[in-house]
């Protein structure tokens, strides 16, 4: 065998046993000819040498560390979007004339209020109360307040709705939005405009 055949066998030996020892280098359990690890005598421990650690023990040996299972894809937040009602109730629905406690017609219209409320993530809620033009400026501010307040105190007190989102406001006879100068025109007037504002899953 000429020197250049020689050598070249000599490297690829060499290459080989490197090949087989860096497979086998991380392992530090005794295996046996076919790469399996010895075991104890009821073959639930895996023999060791002293280099052993978790971390070169081999495959499904006591002490191994498996591999962690891929985590699963997070859940998408359900979407959302911002909602915003406008809700306006004739007064005359809710009150009678001049008053401010609720009638039995106006709390079955404000208990479908508060379901539709509670449907979404409340944000904020305001109440506005309004008259028609008969009394005084300050005698309609006082009544609209009043009836304000009477509107938000059934939809927290009763409906469940939050009480600190729940703001209450009166302007009176002003904004009309039909004429004061006809009963029908004066009966629209007389009016609870509720404003939600908050988000809900869209569908």
């Amino acid at each position: 065998m000429n020197k250049t055949l020689k050598l070249m066998l000599a490297a690829l030996i060499t290459i080989s046993a490197g090949s087989v020892m860096a497979q086998q280098k991380n392992v530090d359990n005794w295996v046996n000819s076919t790469g399996t690890p010895w075991r104890n005598g009821d073959g639930t421990l895996c023999w060791r040498d002293a280099a052993w650690t978790p971390a070169t023990a081999a495959a499904n040996c006591d002490g191994w560390l498996a591999p962690k299972p891929a985590a699963a894809p997070a859940k998408p937040a359900a979407a959302s979007k911002v909602a915003q009602k406008k809700i306006t109730l004739q007064a005359d629905t809710l009150f009678d004339f001049d008053k401010s406690t609720l009638k039995s017609s106006g709390i079955a219209t404000l208990n479908k209020v508060a379901q539709d409320i509670k449907q979404m993530k409340l944000e904020v809620v305001i109440i506005v109360g309004y008259t028609d033009s008969v009394g005084s400026d300050a005698y309609n501010i006082a009544l609209g307040q009043r009836r304000a307040n009477a509107v938000k105190s059934f939809l927290t007190n009763d409906g469940g709705v939050e009480a600190t989102r729940v703001y209450t406001e009166s302007k009176g006879k002003a904004d009309p939005v039909a004429s004061n100068a006809t009963a029908e025109g004066r009966a629209k007037n007389r009016r609870a405009v509720i404003e939600v504002v908050g988000t809900q899953p869209v569908k």
